[in-house]
């Protein structure tokens, strides 16, 4: 079974700074690629952040862009999200994902087979 382990969320002031980190584990063959989701309550869940690794490229959505970094922990089932410059429209549940097929849009949910469960991010005014 294969499992994802969000870490790192929590409640920061406006401008302040979280590190979010994700790690896979279990019966996994490989992934080729992460990604972090949030979801804010009432709303649909959106893209964050990606990388693959075949080539180590990164996506971010506008609204993080120039903010928030992905980047790998040593590993390649392992995948940080350094969040800087917080705005209290981030706040939401952060999910982290893989990807399990070769061939996905990074950027969209259907490209993920694995989630994990969340991680509050609470930024305040």
């Amino acid at each position: 079974q294969v499992q994802l382990v969000e870490s790192g969320g929590g409640l920061v002031q406006a401008g302040g700074s979280l590190r979010l980190s994700c790690v896979v584990s279990g019966r996994f063959a490989r992934s080729f690629g992460m990604g972090w989701f949030r979801q804010a309550p009432g709303k649909e869940r959106e893209f964050v952040a990606a990388i693959t690794w075949n080539d180590g490229s990164t996506y971010y959505a506008g609204s993080v862009r120039g903010r928030f970094t992905i980047s790998p922990d040593n590993a390649k089932n392992t995948v940080l999200l350094q969040m800087n410059s917080l705005k209290p429209e981030d706040t939401a549940v952060y999910f982290c994902a893989a990807a399990g097929r070769q061939v996905y849009i990074p950027t969209l949910k259907n490209g993920y087979d694995y989630w994990g469960q969340g991680t509050q991010v609470t930024v305040s005014s």
